[in-house]
């Protein structure tokens, strides 16, 4: 069995940053500051997205049910550049199941970003009373640190570049949508609460290599 890789808080950070950029919502996200750029709503969501930044494997599902919708041929490749990269094997976070999905504690990652102000955290909900949901938000600060980490090395521009896949592939939906699509995954919805949650490489290598045969008709 391959090791599976943990990754540092600092890691976690940078991944988390760049998944808050990609998927932020930039319209009228100056209305929480002057130098706030984009806007992520949901814990769940983010924890979404991150699920498939740790999971390239389920990704890689993803993309697939992406191309059969539209056709888009390049979805295939990415997902074929994925197992090619030997991604499930090196890049594995695993996630443990809990009651609503994949989760795992994000504060040290996040009070990191916090600490730079490269992000900000809004809790949205009634004053005093039960919060609706967490607001990431994205200052020209982290943007721009972002920029400047991508560029120190190619092994971290692959954050940036798979944050936009992952977006991509989350489109516009909410936390609780994304929860949905990935709970159609059997072995993601059959794990049992408080175990991690298993590879599916086998299956979408499978359905790859079915993929690419028709293609090749």
């Amino acid at each position: 069995m391959a090791e599976i890789a943990v990754a540092s808080e600092r890691q976690t950070a940078i991944r988390l940053l760049a998944c808050i950029q990609a998927a932020g919502d930039k319209n009228n996200a100056i209305r929480w500051g002057d130098d706030v750029v984009s806007v992520l709503h949901s814990q769940s969501r983010l924890q979404a997205l991150d699920f498939w930044m740790r999971n390239p494997d389920y990704l890689a599902n993803e993309l697939l049910t992406e191309f059969e919708a539209s056709g888009e041929r390049d979805l295939v490749m990415i997902a074929q550049g994925i197992f090619d990269d030997r991604e499930p094997d090196l890049r594995r976070l695993p996630m443990v199941r809990y009651l609503f999905g994949a989760f795992e504690p994000l504060d040290n990652a996040l009070a990191i970003l916090r600490a730079a102000d490269l992000i900000r955290i809004k809790r949205d909900g009634v004053p005093g009373g039960k919060i609706r949901e967490h607001l990431y938000l994205l200052t020209t600060a982290g943007e721009d640190a972002l920029v400047r980490i991508t560029a120190a090395a190619s092994e971290l521009g692959w954050y940036r570049d798979r944050a936009g896949i992952v977006a991509r592939v989350a489109g516009a939906q909410g936390g609780k949508a994304l929860k949905d699509r990935q709970y159609l995954q059997a072995e993601y919805a059959g794990t049992e609460l408080s175990h991690v949650i298993q590879p599916i490489t086998d299956q979408v290598l499978a359905r790859l290599a079915a993929i690419l045969e028709r293609l090749d008709k």
